[in-house]
């Protein structure tokens, strides 16, 4: 992992679950991470948790905010004068079968889901500059599987993934990669606090292993772009 030593890199989501999995991932391989959340207070807090583990920089911010997202990646210029990696992990599901779903939950799957990516990559693009860098989307295998009661979860990360596939094109030849990762069932509070999940979650994936997914992923030769990752749990519940 000695080629993300002295990266620059941003994780979005990155207070809990697998964004500060990723967060901790990148500290560990040598590169300094700046961070966002919503909540002041729990970008502060997991900020200063981590800051035994090297440079980390955090800043409130609603990445379906454009404003928001625009003040984040100036802070994170001023900090660090340039940008490596763009993480797109903020993201959040609202469940509910197309007929019970209000014009506001379809538009919160996407705006998250879809429309934060499109606004951080268009900032991380400019602070790439000509050096290029690498933009990871965390997606979801609910992108090519859809399920009842998911209809603007499945969308949101489908249309994720498509954008994901033009965004390589537009820019590989910006020395820009891209890729998408696809989770199964990852053990996180996404999918309900796991104290109150019923039986063993064991089996599910853990944040760590999406987050060594993004490290194998960045840590590529620049020759070589790894454009799609599949993730599943390896036995899971019958």
């Amino acid at each position: 992992m000695d080629r993300l030593e002295g990266k620059i890199a941003v994780v979005t989501g990155g207070t809990r679950g697998v964004g500060r999995a990723i967060a901790e991932r990148l500290l560990r391989a040598g590169a300094a991470v700046a961070i966002c959340g919503r909540k002041a207070d729990s970008v502060a807090r997991v900020v200063a948790e981590m800051k035994s583990l090297g440079r980390v920089f955090g800043q409130a911010a609603d990445v379906t905010d454009v404003a928001q997202v625009r003040g984040f990646f100036r802070a994170v210029s001023d900090e660090f004068g340039r940008l490596d990696i763009l993480v797109n992990n903020a993201g959040e599901g609202v469940f509910q079968k197309v007929a019970m779903m209000t014009p506001e939950e379809w538009r919160r799957n996407i705006d998250l889901n879809l429309n934060g990516p499109f606004y951080c990559a268009h900032e991380a693009l400019s602070l790439f500059g000509t050096r290029g860098g690498f933009i990871v989307n965390i997606s979801s295998l609910a992108a090519k599987n859809a399920f009842p009661g998911g209809a603007g979860y499945n969308a949101s990360k489908a249309g994720l993934n498509k954008f994901t596939e033009a965004l390589m094109l537009d820019h590989r030849h910006d020395k820009v990669r891209v890729c998408s990762i696809m989770p199964g069932s990852v053990d996180t509070e996404f999918g309900g606090d796991s104290a109150k999940r019923a039986g063993d979650t064991s089996w599910m994936i853990a944040p760590e292993d999406v987050a060594e997914a993004v490290a194998m992923v960045l840590a590529m030769p620049e020759r070589t772009m790894i454009s799609a990752v599949e993730m599943r749990p390896s036995r899971p519940k019958k």
